[in-house]
């Protein structure tokens, strides 16, 4: 079996790249599904690649062997010379003609003999498709087969093999079906959906994906077969999807019917030139309407061709700034099966949460919906936490955490005691030294717009604050340096526990830029031990890695480097997955870490890509970045503003 490898991501969904024998797909990608006899195929594949740059193509082999003169052709030339595509070629088995038509003239064993002949570079098991409301006990008797089906397959097959993931709509069989799947597959294909997308049913096609998403191995390529409508591509890729077949791109163009990334349109129906791109530059949909049949739908399906390749682009790009659940939030504004669809995805939080990142640059609102995603989640979790056992807090207006308002607010009564202060954000109450965390401190939502906070005077910030204490404050006292340092224990406590916040907070100095005003270090000794990037999350140097590899218990926050890596570990070089030799289970992508060795001596600092449970699955990659090491001079503190901020 061939690895797969992560380059970056944001939470499930992953720029990755499969390698196959006819180059790399890189992830997440489109294969166009073409027909094997190219008088039926609108679009060659040979211009798909030319002018779209297109990956991958996905093909029917079962259609290849039953008709005799395709037959004939892809065994002499074999399938990538039959299509006239060069590049990397998927067949599937006549799984699907099985479902629609009973039954199939060949067997399982010779139909997988068939596509290693003709060379395809993925091959896919012929599975037995399950319609969704399949009872359970059929569904059982059909995924038996299907698991039985794929361990011949890859017992024959050196080359890659997709395995289907079935079950039906049973959350049961799907998790079963995952897991053994993940066992024997390079692609893992989850399959018997194509129903629920074309009745809009997507609701149930999220419970399908949570279902099987957790047992699903992160060294393969994830294939959800017939997610052809752009509008869904966003959607599926937060499961972590990485390949999207689509044969609606020619299905839809048979009707008239243009493919967009918020949804569908009659070209019959057009009056205005909506559309600029270079085909409309050489005929507008207003005059394709009125072309002859086979040209009409010839350039319809075309033109549906290039809006499902610049959604898959949409989608990269917004993995890599990490606003994949921003772009999947507007994708379902433009249809109400859709946003149910993610309204479930966000029920089912514990899915996406092991791989959500500890932070990301922005955090921007599209409807309310946006303030359940899994990050929100996560964080008023922890704000539960951390909140628990405090004095009754005094809640306040919402203020930035910037000198100008930090003087007027008391840190201890007159007796000495600490005060508790929370402030109302867009997501709840907050303690107020937390709210430059990652997502509130970057949230940049409608309410900003509304009550602007950074035009409320620090006066009326002074008197809510007599009012909250039934008193006037000390306004002779400047409590800036007071708050400063609660900040800092505040913030050490929410990443590494009270124990450790006690131990380090006294001997640490909290640094804030001239320029805005943000908490941007932590330093001891004119050294800085931490830093603060826009999403104000602590994150240690080499110093600061050495301090906390003395305060944390053994094996926190460590990731064990194997000895072949150490001297480049030490060196600065990033740490692949297969010289981890071990991880704290707790942390997170995007978490800094302590690389350690084998001894548990500390050698370097490190940002995760992969979560821990993943390390172990992949074969390849990148598992984490090494962002502070000894020979490497001692970084300056952040003084970058935040994308959005809030609320200063």
């Amino acid at each position: 079996m061939t690895g797969f490898e992560v380059l970056e991501r944001d939470g499930l969904a992953r720029l990755g790249r499969l390698d196959t024998p006819h180059g790399s797909i890189h992830t997440p990608a489109l294969l166009p599904v073409v027909h094997p006899d190219p008088t039926r195929q609108p679009v060659s594949p040979r211009e798909m690649r030319a002018r779209l740059g297109v990956l991958a193509v996905i093909t029917s082999a079962y259609i290849t062997w039953r008709t005799p003169p395709l037959r004939a052709r892809a065994e002499q030339e074999g399938i990538h010379g039959l299509l006239g595509f060069d590049g990397p070629v998927m067949t599937d088995s006549g799984a699907f003609q099985q479902h629609a038509y009973g039954s199939v003239e060949v067997a399982p064993e010779e139909i997988a003999a068939f596509q290693d002949l003709i060379g395809s570079d993925i091959a896919t098991v012929l599975d037995i498709f399950t319609e969704p409301d399949t009872s359970h006990e059929e569904a059982e008797a059909a995924l038996t087969t299907t698991l039985a089906r794929a361990r011949v397959a890859r017992a024959a097959r050196t080359g890659l093999l997709a395995v289907p993931v079935q079950g039906g709509g049973h959350e049961d069989l799907r998790a079963r079906s995952a897991a053994a799947a993940s066992e024997l597959g390079d692609v893992l294909a989850v399959g018997g959906v194509v129903p629920l997308m074309e009745q809009y049913r997507f609701p149930e096609l999220a419970r399908v994906l949570c279902a099987a998403r957790p047992t699903l191995s992160a060294g393969a390529a994830l294939h959800l077969f017939g997610t052809g409508h752009p509008m869904v591509f966003a959607f599926a890729a937060l499961f972590g999807v990485d390949l999207f077949d689509s044969s609606a791109y020619h299905k839809f163009a048979r009707r008239g019917n243009l493919l967009f990334a918020d949804g569908t349109v009659s070209v019959d129906n057009l009056r205005e030139a909506m559309c600029r791109c270079f085909l409309c530059e050489e005929k507008p949909l207003t005059e394709v309407a009125r072309l002859p049949t086979a040209e009409r739908e010839r350039r319809i399906a075309f033109h549906n061709l290039v809006t499902s390749v610049e959604e898959i682009g949409r989608v990269r790009q917004a993995i890599r700034d990490g606003t994949l659940w921003e772009l999947a939030e507007r994708r379902a504004t433009g249809h109400p099966a859709l946003r149910a669809g993610l309204a479930e995805a966000r029920s089912h939080p514990e899915v996406f949460l092991p791989c959500e990142p500890e932070s990301r640059r922005a955090f921007r609102e599209v409807n309310d919906d946006s303030r359940s995603r899994p990050a929100v989640v996560r964080f008023l979790r922890r704000v539960h936490v951390y909140a628990a056992g405090r004095p009754r807090p005094f809640r306040i207006f919402r203020i930035p955490l910037r000198p100008e308002y930090l003087r007027l607010v008391p840190a201890v009564d007159a007796g000495g005691s600490d005060l508790s202060w929370e402030t109302m954000t867009p997501l709840g109450p907050v303690p107020l030294e937390l709210t430059d965390l990652y997502p509130v401190g970057p949230y940049l939502g409608v309410e900003e717009f509304l009550h602007p906070p950074r035009h409320r005077p620090p006066s009326l910030v002074a008197e809510e604050i007599a009012g909250a204490l039934g008193k006037d404050g000390d306004s002779s006292r400047d409590w800036t340096d007071a708050w400063t340092q609660r900040q800092v224990l505040g913030l050490l406590e929410w990443q590494y526990g009270p124990e450790v916040a006690r131990r380090l907070a006294p001997d640490l100095r909290g640094e804030r830029s001239p320029r805005s005003g943000r908490l941007r270090a932590m330093v001891r000794g004119g050294h800085t031990m931490f830093h603060f990037g826009t999403d104000g999350v602590v994150r240690p140097t080499f110093r600061g890695g050495q301090e906390l590899h003395r305060v944390l218990s053994p094996g926190r926050l460590r990731v064990v480097v194997r000895d072949d890596a150490v001297p480049f570990v030490r060196e600065g070089r990033s740490l692949f997955a297969r010289f981890v030799g071990g991880a704290d289970p707790a942390l997170l992508p995007d978490s800094s870490v302590l690389l350690v060795d084998r001894a548990d001596a500390f050698l370097a600092v490190g940002r995760l890509l992969l979560a821990p449970h993943e390390i172990v699955q992949l074969s390849r990659g990148v598992a984490a970045r090494v962002t502070a090491h000894a020979r490497a001079p001692e970084p300056p503190a952040s003084d970058e503003e935040a994308v959005g901020p809030w609320p200063g």
